[in-house]
């Protein structure tokens, strides 16, 4: 993680910039859309849920698989399972008695890509 500034540089000014606000309020996005949002970002803010995404990813794994991997115990990982089922981040499919999981689409792939790309600047 970087280290900020202690003094980091502030606003002497009091000039109220209408334009750019008024284009800003035009472009947010309403407060529920907002509240999803950052929910979305709770969801992804716990590290052993990043880990069982990064697990999945390109290869479907079941739970037994991913609690090998990961070092934790098959109870715990289908627990964050259902809150990542929940949030439409990961999908299932039935083979016999296993269930494999994986990404439900591209765009959570994307977004811990840019995440991971970000992270490393």
């Amino acid at each position: 993680m970087k280290l900020y500034e202690k003094n980091a540089p502030t606003c002497e000014c009091e000039e109220i910039h209408s334009d750019i606000i008024n284009k800003k309020r035009e472009e947010m996005p309403d407060e529920n859309t907002l509240y999803d949002l950052s929910d979305f970002f709770k969801i992804l803010g716990d590290s052993t849920r990043v880990s069982i995404l990064f697990a999945i990813d390109g290869e479907p794994m079941c739970v037994c698989d991913i609690a090998n991997l990961l070092g934790m115990t098959k109870s715990a990982v289908s627990h964050q399972l259902k809150i990542l089922r929940q949030s439409d981040l990961v999908t299932y499919r039935k083979s016999g008695k296993n269930v494999y999981y994986s990404l439900a689409d591209d765009h959570v792939r994307d977004i811990i890509e840019k995440a991971l790309e970000h992270i490393k600047e």
